[in-house]
């Protein structure tokens, strides 16, 4: 009977040693980056634990004598990319919490798969994907006016949410060049609140993807992508 427990007797003072190894560092860490961390982890390489702290990923080791912030952890056996791997899974959102009446819909085909984008008017990379997208077909898109580039684009995405047909005068901004001319002076709170929603997910840049299984991908992503991620969670 002894032997029975003693294997799970060490288990659990293992895993509670390490929790509180993580709590511990966690709250040192809290302390020198002057900045709330989300969670420690071990990383299971090199004695390194993973500290996520306001949307980004840096490791330590247990007595925080070094930092490595800004690089990649790379399983030296398989060749993947941890840290990608990990900020995938520590970003992932409920995509069916989003405020989508605060988003212009687009609905293709049977509109069946569907994406979210955050996206601010005046951004080169949100133009170009605006083109991608149109190429989708059986998708449904929302797209949640962010502008964070200059006061020029807030005054857009207030002229774009005040438009009658709101999909229209975003299209023929982001894809004819045709500056919208409407009024801004309607109620535009939406894209307020869209700001401040944004910056509790830490969205820092547009465009900003989510797809239905709540994973984020921050930047341009390349039309086939798109595709394959689509196909992949019919």
């Amino acid at each position: 009977m002894l032997m029975r427990i003693l294997p799970l007797a060490l288990a659990t003072l293992f895993m509670a040693s390490a929790n509180a190894d993580e709590a511990e560092i966690k709250k040192a860490m809290e302390a020198k980056l002057g900045a709330k961390v989300e969670s420690v982890t071990k990383s299971g390489f090199l004695g390194l634990y993973e500290v996520y702290s306001e949307g980004n990923i840096l490791y330590t080791d247990e007595k925080m004598t070094a930092f490595v912030a800004g690089g990649q952890l790379i399983d030296g056996k398989s060749m993947k990319n941890v840290t990608e791997e990990r900020m995938r899974k520590l970003t992932a959102i409920k995509f069916a919490e989003l405020p989508m009446e605060r988003a212009i819909k687009q609905v293709r085909g049977n509109g069946t798969r569907v994406l979210a984008t955050f996206e601010d008017p005046n951004c080169g990379y949100c133009k170009r994907l605006a083109k991608d997208l149109l190429k989708l077909d059986n998708v449904t898109v929302y797209t949640f006016l962010y502008p964070i580039l200059s006061e020029d684009s807030i005054k857009k995405s207030k002229q774009i949410w005040c438009a009658t047909d709101r999909t229209k005068a975003w299209n023929d901004w982001m894809i004819e060049g045709r500056v919208p001319a409407g009024k801004d002076d309607c109620d535009t709170a939406a894209i307020t609140k869209n700001q401040e929603f944004g910056r509790r997910l830490n969205i820092s840049g547009t465009p900003t993807m989510f797809f239905a299984d709540g994973e984020r991908v921050p930047g341009a992503m390349p039309l086939a992508k798109i595709e394959q991620k689509l196909s992949q969670l019919k």
